[in-house]
This record gives structure tokens, sequence and C-alpha cells, in this order.
């Protein structure tokens, strides 16, 4: 009879930890699953329109620019130091391609919670300090950055328009040097739009995007 119960218990024990490494390997399985499900975009995948509150309080879409051939889409935030040494050259970006059907859309993907420098408030203020020439969103609720798999700021998703779809021509950096624009070798999203409008295909499509971690809630 003892052994009996030794015998019982161990199968009990046994059972559970099986039912344990089911659990776990299903809710890793699934976590995988949602990772891979954002995963963001590629180049020549449609990219998804959306609507988000402007520093001046409208909402935007890019549907709203109906003579656009495309976008300068950034997803960028007033803290992060590399994106604030890419202010300047994000507005002469906008100067130079808005008037050619591409101007640029500027996306805070930041929680405020975790970056408070990266506030609504705060957005308004940068805007105005920097004279912003092209709408500063912000993404309410952190869905739109996920979509486009922004992991930096800023980190660039130029578009194209094809038959009323936004299609990805370029994804990364807007350079090769963050620190000092005089000493910059390969203009990455001045090339890229510079041959859509020749008409010419991308040659550099993807670079690694420098800059900070958007910042969301754990």
């Amino acid at each position: 009879m003892k052994n009996f119960k030794i015998v019982m218990a161990a199968f009990i024990v046994g059972l559970g930890l099986l039912s344990f490494t089911t659990i776990n390997h299903d809710k890793n399985k699934t976590e995988n699953q949602n990772a891979s499900s954002v995963k963001g975009y590629e180049v020549g995948d449609e990219a998804t329109d959306f609507k988000l509150k402007n520093v001046n309080g409208k909402m935007v879409s890019l549907s709203d620019f109906k003579t656009a051939k495309g976008f300068i889409v950034v997803f960028t935030c007033n803290h992060c130091p590399y994106a604030k040494k890419y202010e300047d050259r994000i507005i002469e970006l906008d100067k130079k391609y808005k008037s050619q059907g591409y101007p640029v859309i500027a996306i805070n993907p930041n929680d405020p919670g975790v970056q408070p420098e990266d506030g609504y408030k705060e957005m308004i203020e940068r805007a105005k300090q920097k004279g912003f020439t092209f709408p500063y969103l912000v993404d309410e609720g952190q869905k739109i950055f996920p979509q486009y798999g922004a992991t930096k700021t800023p980190h660039v998703f130029l578009l194209q328009k094809e038959n009323g779809k936004n299609i990805v021509k370029y994804i990364g950096a807007i350079d090769n040097n963050y620190e000092n624009p005089d000493d910059v070798s390969e203009y990455y999203v001045q090339d890229a739009v510079n041959s859509l409008i020749k008409g010419e295909p991308v040659k550099m499509t993807k670079t690694v995007a420098i800059g900070c971690t958007v910042k969301v809630k754990k």
C-alpha cells in the first residue's frame, strides 16, 4: 500500500509538470505569434493610413493630402538627442520636397507616461520653438508605430502613392551622420525621394535607423 501511494503521488506530480509545460509552451507560442504580427513593414508593402492629432488640435490623415505623390513619414520626438540633431534637416526635407509632392509627416510614438518630455503640450511648444513646417502628430494609444515597425526616433518610412495605395519605398535613417550635417556623405532620404521624382527605382531601400528606442509602457 505504501508503494502504491508513492507511485500515485509521483504520477500526480508528473501530470502537474506536463500541464505546466504545455501551458507555458502555448503561452510562448502565442507571444511569438503576437510579436511576429507587429513586425512592421518591408519595402514594397502597403502602408496603413491613420487619423492622428496634430499640434494645432486638428486630426490629420494621409488621405487629406489629395495632390501628394507620396510622404516622408518620420517617427520622431522631443527629448531624444538624435531626434533633436535631425530637426533642422527634417524641416529642410519638408521645404525641399513638399512642393514636389512629398511632404514630411512627423509622428511622436512615445508614451508621455514613460517620457514626460514627449507629452502633447510639450510637442506644441517644440513645434513652435523650432518652426515646424509639417504636421507633428501624436500616436495616442501607440497604435500606429507598431504597424509601421518604427523602433527608433528618428525612423523614416518613405511612401509613394500607387493606384490609390501608399507603398513603402524606403525605410531607415535620414543620412549617415547624425552628429554633423556638414559631414554627411550619404543622403539616404534625399536620394530616395529624388529617384521617385525621376521615376527611377530607389537604389538604397533600407538602412539601420540610428536613434533612441521608442518609449512604451512595460
